[in-house]
């Protein structure tokens, strides 16, 4: 992971994230002691325009992360509603 990289990241990285977030990463926080597997991030939460909207330091479990390609995650899908 590089600073810069957008992961989407959902309960399966932390019970805390019932509702998914889109996170831009700033820095690893490898200095700071975890469990094995899981690592904290320092970063910017970002809305659906992806725009950051706070800066957070998020504790989460690697293998559950996702990541998300920025330019892709900006198009909006459209629902055929029948």
């Amino acid at each position: 992971m590089r600073a810069g990289t957008v992961l989407y990241v959902t309960r399966a990285a932390s019970i805390q994230f019932l509702r998914p977030i889109r996170f831009r990463l700033i820095r690893v926080l490898d200095d700071w002691y975890t469990y094995d597997g899981w690592v904290w991030l320092d970063g910017y939460q970002l809305n659906s325009s992806g725009d950051a909207v706070s800066r957070r330091k998020i504790f989460v479990q690697k293998d559950g992360l996702q990541f998300s390609d920025p330019a892709q995650s900006m198009v909006r899908r459209r629902v055929n509603r029948r």
